[in-house]
């Protein structure tokens, strides 16, 4: 009888059949157990890169880079101007599709700057059930998911990690700062740098999975269902902190954190 392999194992495998990969690396739970795979993998002929735009939060650059820095694995952290794209400025409901497919073809050429052919990310088989437009960027461009192909589920990636000692395995996943802008509404680097420090503002409070969905000079605040009570009890000091960044009604949505809920409309 022909044992069958494990999801990890089945990625290991995916990745032997590759000679060079570069990553897009976001310092994640998925990119960052894929990086991992890919160094123990391939050694020296596999490469990480971070496309910074405002989209990406200061935090969290920081953490991707120190996450890489203690598992033994360089990024190179590359430009992002996206919003030098007045059609993703104007924010469509395709938004995330130019997003993407101007990162595909800078993350190509850098990989074609390297003499690499092959160019992978993060994304998992769970990803694929979800409204995400940017999919469609990746295949056009050729960007493949060795997660998804080895048939890992976010549930498979996370036990990865944690049978890895990764203790950053459950961590709350994460969406780039234009998820909070609705459609139609312009994303600017005002904006964004607004969503960022109300966000941060909340982190520092100890609420670790947040969401602030910004309505025009509207916040609407989304934490965990179990942390309503506590940002309740909060109120005054978030209502103060983020009236200080310009904010004129303060909000919290009593149906708690949804990934995605601005596109609840168009799925």
């Amino acid at each position: 009888m022909t044992m069958r392999l494990r999801p990890s194992d089945r990625l290991q495998k995916i990745l032997a059949g590759k000679e060079k990969v570069l990553v897009s690396y976001s310092g994640g739970v998925d990119s960052t157990v894929l990086a991992a795979a890919a160094r123990e993998v391939l050694g020296q002929k596999s490469s990480c890169v971070i496309l910074d735009s405002p989209l990406l939060p200061r935090r969290s650059l920081k953490k991707a880079l120190d996450r890489a820095e203690k598992l033994g694995f360089d990024v190179e952290v590359i430009p992002f101007p996206i919003l030098g794209d007045p059609r993703f400025v104007d924010n469509p409901e395709e938004r995330c599709y130019l997003c993407k497919k101007l990162a595909c073809r800078l993350l190509k050429q850098k990989a074609e700057e390297s003499g690499i052919v092959c160019v992978v990310d993060g994304v998992q088989l769970s990803d694929l059930d979800e409204f995400r437009p940017g999919l469609r960027a990746c295949q056009e461009e050729g960007v493949s998911h060795p997660l998804a192909e080895a048939g890992m589920t976010k549930e498979d990636v996370r036990e990865s990690a944690r049978r890895s000692g990764l203790n950053f395995w459950d961590e709350p996943s994460a969406a780039c700062l234009a998820s909070r802008i609705p459609y139609g509404e312009a994303v600017t680097t005002r904006n964004l740098a607004r969503i960022e420090q109300a966000e941060d503002h909340l982190h520092d409070l100890g609420f670790d999975q947040v969401r602030v969905r910004t309505h025009g000079t509207i916040a609407r605040i989304e934490v965990l269902s179990r942390d309503i009570e506590r940002a309740l009890s909060l109120r005054k000091e978030i209502v103060s902190l983020l009236r200080d960044l310009g904010y004129d009604y303060v909000t919290l949505d009593l149906e708690g954190f949804r990934s995605g809920s601005l596109d609840l409309h168009v799925r």
